[in-house]
């Protein structure tokens, strides 16, 4: 039996779909828009305020007074009420501390539709049957979500095995339910698994040093017709989707500059967003099993520091300096932005550490241009996007540009010259104790 010494506590989430009925989700839906204004209301409050009178006690009162005058914001529980508040002076707080710009307020067409339900108490979770639950969503009623997984409840529940508390997400394709599990796990031992080098890229979405390549199945050009955010979905579903964009095409023809969208439109526009949101989940699918399957397999994982913003800017330049190029690079923005590589490293960063593995970061300029046989760097040395060939006379070396790329990312991580976050920036950490090794 593990002593105590050998348990950790580990903090997930896990979402389920939601079965409403049409009744259930409007109450919901008034809660979502309750609690997105009392965000504004609070901002609004905060902002206009001198700064000495500012305190966490003054806005909870303000909280209480504004859901007694306002029947609209007495539609959200009061508890839920103390999230949002709870949630801005957060906020707050990670712009004090440069992480994150200052909040604002939160726009009805972008903001994302969200209530929570902060005590785990008040959900009263129970299992109908094998595919369904039943949870308490509070001044909604019983809910049924979908079982997918065991959950801590019941008398599998205790004080270090539960549920803490709950968010209500709504996305295009309907609401869910995300749960907050606290458990005592056993702590990971040491992995023995090898080192590996991961280069992120277009054509191969990773691509490893040991030449393990991780595909999700979709050809790297696609046809004619067919842009790359559509290459998530099959064919029945690409034929829709072009239905859908060329019927709210026409529709918008008939729209005066400034007038309103027509319902017609918008159910257009909302089957569209289901078909979007439907690609998206696969994305991210395939991205938790990619990253689960690395994380049980490797030891160490070593991948650049991107900055991706900087490499996903616009070409267009200006009127006196217009750029070049400027489709060929918003195609390749996209492709990027598709591939999303920042969530792949942050789902990484938390799975390698569960299984007992560690993550590294090295500089990226030179990986891609820089023979990972004998060091050669030459700008020219790619000749297309997915073949290298050094350009070095006594080298000739040839391979796949992606798995060259790797391999200098696993041997930059063996000469010591690995990234550590301090103060917002990337410093490099040198390891005197490892000897420079090639990453053949």
């Amino acid at each position: 039996m593990a002593s105590d010494l050998d348990l950790e506590t580990r903090q997930f989430g896990h979402r389920a779909r939601l079965a409403l009925a049409p009744a259930q989700a409007r109450l919901i839906d008034d809660q979502a828009h309750a609690a997105r204004t009392m965000w504004n209301c609070l901002h609004a409050w905060w902002t206009m305020l001198p700064q000495g009178r500012r305190s966490l006690a003054a806005a909870d009162a303000a909280i209480r007074q504004a859901r007694k005058e306002i029947d609209f914001l007495a539609v959200l529980p009061a508890q839920a009420a103390q999230a949002v508040l709870k949630t801005y002076f957060q906020a707050w707080k990670n712009c004090w501390e440069g992480r994150v710009q200052q909040p604002n307020f939160k726009a009805r067409c972008r903001s994302v539709m969200s209530v929570d339900i902060p005590q785990g108490r008040d959900l009263q979770i129970t299992r109908v049957h094998r595919r369904w639950g039943m949870v308490n969503i509070p001044k909604v009623g019983r809910v049924r979500f979908r079982w997918t997984r065991d959950l801590p409840v019941g008398k599998t529940a205790n004080a270090d095995n539960r549920i803490t508390g709950a968010r209500l997400v709504k996305d295009a394709l309907g609401w869910h339910i995300a749960f907050r599990i606290t458990t005592l796990e056993p702590r990971p031992g040491h992995h023995q698994g090898p080192e590996v080098g991961i280069d992120a890229g277009v054509n191969i979405p990773l691509a490893l040093s040991d030449g393990n390549h991780q595909d999700h199945g979709r050809p790297p050009r696609l046809p004619d017709g067919v842009s790359d955010r559509d290459k998530w979905l099959n064919a029945d579903e690409k034929a829709r989707l072009l239905r859908l964009e060329r019927q709210a095409a026409r529709l918008k023809q008939h729209r005066s500059p400034g007038q309103r969208s027509s319902n017609r439109l918008r159910a257009v526009y909302d089957q569209i967003g289901k078909l979007r949101a439907k690609a998206k989940r696969r994305a991210t699918d395939w991205q938790h099993h990619t990253t689960t399957y690395l994380a049980r397999t490797y030891s160490v994982l070593v991948v650049e520091h991107l900055n991706i913003p900087n490499m996903t800017r616009s070409a267009r330049g200006s009127v006196e300096e217009p750029g070049k190029n400027v489709k060929q690079k918003a195609g390749l923005n996209r492709s990027i932005s598709q591939e999303a590589w920042g969530r792949t490293v942050t789902l990484l960063t938390y799975k390698v550490a569960r299984y007992g593995g560690t993550l590294h970061k090295v500089p990226a300029p030179g990986t891609s241009q820089r023979c990972s046989a004998c060091g050669f760097t030459t700008p020219d040395s790619r000749e297309s996007q997915a073949v290298f060939t050094c350009k070095n006379p006594d080298c000739g070396w040839s391979g796949n540009a992606d798995q060259n790329a790797a391999r200098n990312i696993l041997h930059l991580y063996r000469m010591g010259l690995a990234l550590i976050p301090a103060a917002g920036r990337a410093v490099v950490r040198r390891r005197h104790d490892v000897k420079p090794t090639t990453a053949r």
